[in-house]
């Protein structure tokens, strides 16, 4: 079964994976190792280090992510090989890649995800009869269409003479030190940049929104979904450490269950803890964008609250 429908929010809603972007960290590369690998036709082998690669891929096409291992093997290829390109099949080995496992919330395999202009849509566990199957595959299309990402694969292995790379817009320059920044792990600098880009410009919706997920990545740095969940546990009405949970929500695109639990949360708050609530809510509504009906609800009953 699928995780939930898809659509435009749950994609937005989503925090990309810029946090595994770190090639700096990465081992030397050898076969195998830090490059993906093309298994024939329209599929590829990627891994912690070489997954940059796929992020890049899913700005033109919709790129599909099949986690295997413990004696389970990658089934989709055929599946969508019949689809002439307009996917890619990422496999990756579940058992040797943690960061990806983790980013995914990959708890069995296999696990079926999709990456479409660089974020993450999970889609299912286990298998789905083939019907259903397209039936998923097309709504990621569709998923991939609102979002402009509906580039074609040519068939097997391309020169450059036959394959064009898609021309994208180059970033402004605060933008793009912002972004090298955070693919060098540096979410210090990004957070600068940024907050220069702003200062600049305060109408600069994408610096703001930047801002605002390149902050949520430096507070889960370091890390973990048991401390974190443990903590809230503990002290439900610690406003820190419902926070540090409301991140780990957003960051796994569970967006409905971070607005809820800090809006359950403020009215028992004191002064600072409610502007601290209301602060955050507002960072992630940047994040998941106006159009995702999630942020209008939450937005009313921020409302109430506040009045």
């Amino acid at each position: 079964m699928t995780n939930a429908p898809l659509n435009a929010a749950s994609l937005r809603g989503a925090v990309d994976l810029s946090s595994l972007v770190r090639q700096h960290n990465a081992p030397p590369t050898a076969p195998g190792k830090g490059e993906a690998q093309e298994t024939g036709g329209f599929a590829t082998n990627a891994d912690d280090a070489s997954f940059t690669q796929v992020l890049e891929l899913s700005n033109n096409v919709p790129v599909i992510v099949e986690f295997f291992g413990q004696g389970v093997e990658p089934t989709l290829e055929p599946t969508i090989s019949a689809y002439a390109g307009r996917f890619a099949l990422v496999t990756v080995d579940a058992t040797s890649n943690p960061q990806l496992v983790q980013a995914f919330q990959v708890q069995q395999v296999p696990t079926v995800a999709a990456v479409v202009g660089g974020r993450p849509v999970q889609l299912f566990t286990g298998t789905l009869p083939e019907a259903e199957l397209k039936d998923v595959l097309e709504q990621v299309l569709q998923l991939a269409a609102q979002n402009n990402v509906t580039g074609t694969l040519p068939a097997g292995e391309s020169s450059e003479d036959d394959a064009q790379e898609p021309v994208e817009e180059p970033l402004p320059p605060l933008h793009q030190e912002a972004y090298d920044a955070v693919v060098a792990g540096d979410f210090a600098t990004a957070i600068t940049k940024y907050e220069s880009a702003i200062a600049q410009n305060p109408r600069d919706q994408q610096a703001v929104a930047g801002l605002a997920q390149v902050s949520l990545l430096a507070r889960l740095e370091n890390t973990t979904t048991e401390a974190l969940r443990s903590a809230a546990g503990h002290s439900p009405d610690d406003v820190d450490a419902q926070l540090a949970v409301a991140d780990l929500d957003v960051s796994g695109g569970h967006l409905g269950d971070a607005f809820g639990r800090l809006l359950d949360l403020y009215p028992s708050a004191d002064t600072d803890g409610k502007n601290t609530i209301r602060t955050r809510l507002l960072e992630y509504f940047e994040i998941a964008g106006a159009e995702d009906p999630r942020v209008a609800d939450a937005r009313r009953r921020l409302t109430l609250l506040l009045y």
